[in-house]
């Protein structure tokens, strides 16, 4: 039999939502100061979907054009008008130093029945995004905007100041626990770059230059945009290009591009395959390393990454071992040329990259070790997803109100 006590606190508890603009729950606080020429200002912006701030570099007052910047306080909601639409809005932590920003990031105070986690919270979600971008008005791109009069007028369903807080300690409990996955898998990853760099490091009896294991190392073609399509055909090459890459390691297959009219020699990933990336802006990405499942065997890469085929699968499992060490990647790195900003690796330097080789039943042990902790860092991953996927129904249903904030807690 039912309580009917508790369910009387259910629906208590449900009672008092209120469909308001955010007007009704925040007031703008912006407190501008001319800049001093004299002084240096610790800067801010705010990151897109909802991930925070972005702490910049200070700006000394004589560098910068600006004549007015905006005091970035603690615990107060602040946004960016001209990328509201990609969900650059947060809440400011409570700890934060006196901050500056340019007045493109107006701040907002809470009102007293507003709970600022709760709203940060909101920050976090699709709803919030999808309102920001449809109150930006402008020419389009960058310079579309979110006044903060359109802001204060979006509508919104916020639940009373008891619930607001049990659905903080709800969510909470659960991003807790993708912390504390997140720092799992950091820490295994720390264990393993260690290793890595271990073996990469370790005396051994021979060297071979990379030329030697991987006698064939040439980059992708390039294509006119207009040859790239989302959907395959009988004519066209499955690419595998840097959009599907990470710089974790992993490949995402979600979203692969096919082009039509490669020319007849482009090289095509195969099962004893690593592929490299070639140039980027970010030289910290140049030479990571891939391992292609089998889904794109036969696949091409762009331009801007290598294919190194390597003389074995054993050798090739081995390789993507040392190449993937910190110590490699910073040589890597270090090697790429270009004055620009986009750093190039050259084929004739990696073919001369000296690579441990001890004894084959040294090189398949290492490569097992690391497996295993690949392996678990992998599970770790899929844990914390798992987690952020129920978060996201578990908030969406807790805002709607189909999921009754006692349920949400029994779950949790």
């Amino acid at each position: 039999m039912s309580d009917p006590t508790s369910n009387d606190n259910a629906a208590r508890l449900q009672e008092g939502w209120v469909r308001a603009p955010l007007a009704r729950f925040l007031t703008p606080n912006v407190e501008s100061v001319d800049v001093d020429p004299e002084q240096t200002y610790p800067t801010v912006g705010v990151l897109n979907r909802g991930r925070g701030l972005l702490y910049r570099d200070p700006v000394a007052g004589s560098a910068t054009s600006y004549k007015k910047l905006n005091r970035i306080g603690p615990g107060v909601l602040v946004y960016s008008r001209l990328k509201a639409f990609e969900g650059a809005i947060t809440i400011t932590p409570d700890d934060l130093p006196e901050s500056f920003a340019s007045q493109e990031f107006p701040t907002f105070a809470f009102a007293p029945d507003a709970d600022p986690d709760f709203f940060r919270i909101l920050t976090t979600t699709q709803r919030m995004w999808d309102a920001l971008q449809g109150a930006s008005k402008g020419m389009g791109g960058r310079r579309e905007r979110v006044k903060p009069a359109d802001f204060l007028n979006i509508v919104m369903d916020i639940p009373p100041l008891p619930v607001q807080k049990r659905i903080v300690e709800v969510i909470g409990a659960v991003d807790d626990q993708i912390t504390a996955l997140d720092s799992e898998a950091e820490a295994a990853r720390r264990v393993r770059d260690r290793l890595l760099d271990e073996f990469t490091g370790a005396a051994v009896n021979g060297m071979k230059p990379l030329g030697e294991l991987c006698p064939v190392i040439g980059s992708g073609p390039s294509w006119a945009a207009k040859d790239e399509s989302s959907v395959p055909s009988e004519e066209a090459w499955t690419v595998l290009k840097i959009t599907n890459t990470r710089p974790d390691g992993s490949i995402d297959l979600r979203e692969m591009a096919y082009v039509v009219g490669l020319p007849a020699r482009t090289k095509a990933v195969g099962p004893t395959s690593l592929v490299m990336i070639r140039t980027n802006g970010n030289r910290e990405r140049i030479g990571n390393v891939y391992l292609p499942p089998e889904e794109v065997h036969g696949a091409a890469v762009s331009a801007f990454q290598f294919i190194l085929d390597a003389t074995d699968v054993e050798t090739r499992d081995y390789l993507y071992l040392v190449l993937r060490s910190p110590r490699t990647q910073h040589q890597m790195s270090e090697s790429a040329s270009g004055s620009t900003g986009l750093g190039n690796l050259a084929v004739r330097w990696l073919k001369t990259l000296e690579i441990p080789w001890p004894a084959s039943e040294v090189r398949e042990a290492q490569v097992e070790s690391v497996r295993a902790i690949d392996a678990k860092i992998a599970a770790i991953r899929a844990e914390a997803n798992q987690l952020r996927s129920v978060r996201g129904g578990l908030l969406a249903g807790l805002s709607d109100r189909t999921i009754e904030i006692e349920s949400a807690e029994l779950e949790v």
